[in-house]
C-alpha cells in the first residue's frame, strides 16, 4: 500500500497540481492585499471617507459606530461591506484566470484541418460518382485513365 501511494502522491501532474493550488494561493492573497489594501480604500475615500469593510447593517436595531464594536456587542450584522471586498477580490482573481487562459490558448498550436481522403471520382462521359480505383465506370462503361477529374475538382 505504501508503494502505491508513493506512485500516486510523487506522478508528474500530482506534483503539478500540488506547485498550481500553492502558487494560485499565494496568488489570491496577493489579489485579497491588492483589494483589501489598494482599491477599497480608494472607494471608500470617494463613498465619503469610511472605511469600506466596516459597513454594516446591525440586525438588532442598536446602532453601533464601528463593525467592531458590534462584533463586541455580540449583535447580529449584515455585513454588506464585507461582502462587496470578497466580491471584488472574485471578481480579480477571475479576470486575471480569464486572460492568463486566453494567453495560453494563443500559444497552443492550433491543429490544422486535415484534408479529407479523396474516395469518389467523376466519370467524363456521364458525370456520375464512382471510386476513386475504378478503371471503368459502372454506369456508362467507359474506360477511364489515371488522369480523370476528381469529384469536386474544376476541369
Amino acid at each position: 500500500m505504501l508503494k502505491e501511494f508513493k506512485d500516486f502522491a510523487f506522478k508528474g501532474n500530482m506534483v503539478d497540481l500540488a506547485v498550481g493550488v500553492i502558487i494560485g494561493g499565494a496568488f489570491g492573497k496577493v489579489i485579497t492585499s491588492i483589494v483589501n489594501d489598494l482599491i477599497m480604500p480608494l472607494v471608500g475615500l470617494l463613498i465619503g471617507k469610511v472605511k469600506f469593510n466596516d459597513l454594516f447593517i446591525s440586525l438588532n436595531g442598536k446602532h453601533y459606530d464601528t463593525l467592531k464594536d458590534a462584533v463586541a456587542a455580540s449583535a447580529p450584522t449584515f455585513n454588506y461591506g464585507q461582502f462587496i471586498s470578497t466580491f471584488l477580490d472574485f471578481l480579480i482573481v477571475a479576470f486575471v484566470i480569464f486572460l492568463v487562459i486566453k494567453q495560453l490558448s494563443k500559444f497552443r498550436k492550433k491543429e490544422e484541418p486535415k484534408e479529407k481522403a479523396v474516395t469518389s471520382k467523376s466519370c467524363p462521359h456521364c458525370l456520375s460518382e464512382i471510386p476513386v480505383q475504378a478503371t471503368r465506370c459502372k454506369f456508362c462503361t467507359s474506360e477511364l485513365s489515371s488522369g480523370t477529374a476528381v469529384s469536386g475538382s474544376i476541369q
